[in-house]
């Protein structure tokens, strides 16, 4: 069983990644996984993404996302959804790859009013791939950054309880 963070900023060592890891440590604390959680952070893998032939590194990461158990979607929001570099890279799956796993989508932002693109944009996704997604996905404000532990701690309360976390999963 494993927790895997994948990160769909473009800027390596991102907000979104901090937010993320931390989110993983709130729900994989109350459902029994600790860390430390593999990250897939795609702004290193970005200049690979398109190219026809799998690099080693997108291969890789590839195989760790559709490995995981628990597995945390996170991106900053660009124009009102997610970037996309994740979805390039969540193009790259084959169809089903994240079946049986709990997907936990995350969305970090500016404006609230882009707050339904968790549900809107991102859930939708990440279902199509096969994944269980608990409810609600995290969208979180930029204004609340400073507040994060105890946004992160009633989300984690909430979603917790939905995440089931499967005896067998098949990678791609």
């Amino acid at each position: 069983m494993s927790l895997v963070v994948l990160v769909g900023n473009p800027r390596e060592g991102s907000r979104t990644r901090g937010v993320a890891v931390e989110a993983a440590g709130a729900v994989g604390e109350r459902i029994g996984l600790l860390p430390p959680y593999d990250v897939v952070d795609l702004a290193g893998l970005a200049p690979h993404l398109l190219s026809p032939v799998l690099s080693a590194g997108v291969e890789s990461a590839l195989e760790r996302v559709a490995g995981a158990s628990v597995l945390v979607v996170a991106s900053p929001t660009y124009k009102g959804t997610y970037t996309g570099l994740l979805k390039a890279f969540l193009d790259r799956l084959p169809p089903r790859a994240l079946a049986g796993a709990a997907a936990l989508p995350l969305l970090v932002m500016g404006d609230p009013a882009h707050s339904l693109a968790v549900e809107v944009h991102l859930r939708p996704l990440l279902v199509e791939l096969g994944a269980l997604v608990p409810t609600p996905g995290l969208a979180v404000l930029e204004s609340r950054l400073p507040e994060l532990a105890e946004v992160l701690a009633a989300w984690a309360d909430r979603v917790a309880p939905q995440v089931n976390i499967p005896s067998k999963k098949v990678g791609i």
